[in-house]
């Protein structure tokens, strides 16, 4: 399921609730959404308002995320209007913003909307989850070792 993230809307919520690093950047959101996006199995697209930043190759090691800027001309609610309108299967899309005119906008072709600092607290939630689950024993990946294994075809009777 793809989803569409307004970007400084999502970074304004994260900052106005205290619910983030104090200086958190449009880079470190990205790759903390691209982490979430990984984990989850999903794609995304981060729409912020502006030009952004001269060098954009910043953003070019975020697999799971695309960033678009919406230039001089508009602004990011327009170009999510314009996502939203284009989807050729809305009920699947996620829209990601507490702006009221980009949820009506999504609402409208029946796509699921979530407010910014929702999805940021489910997000938290998700990424903390997976740092708690224990770590699987080297020994999976790599195998058994010359001693380990002889001692077990000894076990079984089945020795070299």
């Amino acid at each position: 399921m793809p989803i569409v993230i307004d970007g400084h809307n999502l970074l304004h919520s994260i900052q106005k609730a205290g619910g983030g690093p104090e200086q958190i950047s449009d880079v470190s959101l990205c790759r903390i959404i691209n982490e979430y996006l990984k984990l989850t199995g999903e794609r995304g697209e981060m729409v912020f308002d502006g030009t952004g930043p001269r060098d954009k190759s910043v953003f070019e090691n975020i697999s799971n995320l695309e960033v678009f800027f919406a230039g001089l001309g508009t602004d990011a609610d327009t170009v999510i209007e314009g996502k939203i309108k284009a989807n050729t299967a809305p009920r699947r899309l996620t829209v990601v913003s507490s702006d009221r005119r980009v949820q009506s906008a999504a609402r409208a072709r029946k796509a699921i909307v979530v407010k910014a600092l929702v999805f940021w607290n489910d997000l938290c939630k998700r990424l903390s989850r997976r740092e708690k689950t224990p770590k699987e024993p080297t020994a999976k990946r790599e195998g058994l070792t010359e001693s380990e294994t002889e001692q077990w075809l000894k076990i079984f009777g089945l020795e070299k």
